[in-house]
C-alpha cells in the first residue's frame, strides 16, 4: 500500500516551500533547473539539459580532472516608473545553477560537442575514453 500524506501536511509543505522561492522573472524555480536526459548514440553519450530562460551567453561548460561541469547564471532587473519618472516598482533577480558529470580523465575538451537551442543544451561526449596509441618501445641488448 502506498503512503499518501494527509492533506494538511501537503498544504503545509507547499506553503513552507513557497516561502523560500523568490520572483522568477520567467525563469523556473531552482528545484526545476538542470533536468537532464542521458542517452547513447553512435558510441557517444548525449546529454539534453533543460535550461529554459537562459541565453547561450549565460552558460559555461568546463572540463577538469575528468569532471564536466555545466553552469548557468542569470541576472535581471525590472522597474516600473510613473509619468514623472519616479520608480513605482523595482525587482531584481540573480540566480545560478550548476551540475557536474564525471566523464573520465581520458576525455579532452575537444572531444565534447555542445549546442544550445530552444532552452535545451545538448552535449555529445564520447562514452569510451580514448586510449593513447601505444608507441613501440625497444629494449637495448647488453
Amino acid at each position: 500500500m502506498k503512503y499518501v500524506p494527509e492533506k494538511r501536511n501537503r498544504l503545509f509543505d507547499d506553503m513552507f516551500d513557497d516561502m523560500f522561492r523568490g520572483p522568477s522573472f520567467g525563469l523556473p524555480m531552482t528545484n526545476n533547473l538542470m533536468k537532464t536526459d542521458i542517452r547513447t548514440k553512435d558510441g557517444n553519450y548525449l546529454l539534453d539539459i533543460d535550461l529554459p530562460g537562459y541565453k547561450k551567453e549565460d552558460i559555461t561548460i568546463s572540463l577538469y580532472n575528468g569532471n564536466l561541469t555545466v553552469s548557468a547564471s542569470h541576472n535581471d532587473s525590472q522597474e516600473e516608473k510613473d509619468a514623472k519618472g519616479n520608480i513605482v516598482r523595482q525587482e531584481r533577480y540573480s540566480g545560478s545553477c550548476s551540475r557536474t558529470f564525471y566523464v573520465g580523465e581520458g576525455i579532452k575538451e575537444t572531444d565534447v560537442k555542445a549546442s544550445y537551442e530552444n532552452g535545451i543544451l545538448t552535449l555529445e561526449v564520447p562514452s569510451e575514453q580514448k586510449k593513447e596509441e601505444a608507441e613501440k618501445k625497444y629494449i637495448d641488448i647488453l
